[in-house]
């Protein structure tokens, strides 16, 4: 097991952010969220301020990216 995290992809704002953090602990994925303190605290979900890095474990890396993949071109299995 791999203690480097890698980032897997961004997205804008924490809405999103915690969606797929939840898809991807669903599937048995360990997920950091980081974001710019910033933008959360005026209410930014877009730009530089408002985006938001999912991080995992460089061992988890390829699997979490094919759910993310799966999810967003709405192939069955993302979810189960």
């Amino acid at each position: 097991m791999s203690d480097e995290l890698v980032m897997i992809d961004s997205v804008p704002g924490m809405v999103e952010g915690e969606l797929l953090r939840g898809l991807l602990q669903s599937q048995g994925i360990g997920v950091m969220l980081s974001h710019e303190s910033a933008g959360t605290a005026i209410g930014l979900t877009a730009g530089p301020l408002g985006t938001v890095e999912l991080w995992v474990r460089s061992d988890q890396a390829e699997q979490a990216r094919r759910v993310l993949e799966q999810y967003r071109s709405g192939e069955p299995g993302a979810e189960d």
